[in-house]
């Protein structure tokens, strides 16, 4: 995907952008508008539908790469603005900051089909500073012999932080893997369990 304005200071095109997008929503032809936002994790990339938060990403996962998903998956129409995304952003900073505990930012969860959205919507129910396993989370979904696609689900969640699987950690007590990094998982129940305590 290519940012037209890419080349030129952020000064001169954050206006024009802002016009553009204004006028993109109006016409109804902004399908999709995505953003960045400075985390102590890394740059996260942050889209949008008219319907909701429909992804957050980690560097990690190739902001470049994911947008093309999202012009593939849903629209080709995707648009850098902060229309709809500027309180999002507000909410995960807060959430950083150890003042939010949970989102109340719209979701759209078109990216997620079956048994894997059941798994996402019920990402919701794991508290703030705590954990469930994926056989918990398994059963939880009411497919408690379906453990592994409960991975799978959380693997390929569109949005982590808000929903929150890395909240769900193997039986053993380790944290398992992370579609941000295992570091990002470790730092997240770390700051959860952190702000818990105080």
């Amino acid at each position: 995907m290519t940012d037209l304005f890419a080349d030129l200071p952020a000064e001169a095109t954050g206006p024009l952008r802002a016009r553009l997008a204004a006028a993109a929503a109006q016409r109804g032809l902004l399908d999709v508008a995505y953003r960045t936002l400075d985390s102590p994790l890394g740059s996260l990339l942050l889209a949008a539908t008219p319907a909701g938060l429909v992804t957050i990403a980690y560097a990690v996962q190739d902001h470049d790469a994911v947008l093309a998903s999202l012009a593939t998956r849903i629209s080709p129409r995707v648009i850098r603005t902060g229309l709809g995304l500027d309180e999002t952003a507000r909410q995960i900073d807060e959430y950083f900051a150890g003042r939010r505990h949970t989102f109340d930012t719209p979701i759209d969860l078109q990216l997620a089909r079956g048994f894997r959205r059941t798994v996402l919507q019920h990402l919701r129910q794991v508290g703030y500073g705590t954990t469930t396993s994926y056989a918990g989370l398994a059963a939880a979904a009411g497919s408690p012999n379906a453990v592994r696609a409960v991975g799978t689900a959380c693997a390929t969640n569109p949005l982590p932080i808000v929903l929150p699987c890395h909240r769900v950690i193997r039986s053993d007590g380790s944290p398992g893997h992370y579609v941000g990094g295992d570091a990002a998982k470790t730092a997240l129940l770390a700051l959860e369990t952190s702000q818990e305590t105080r």
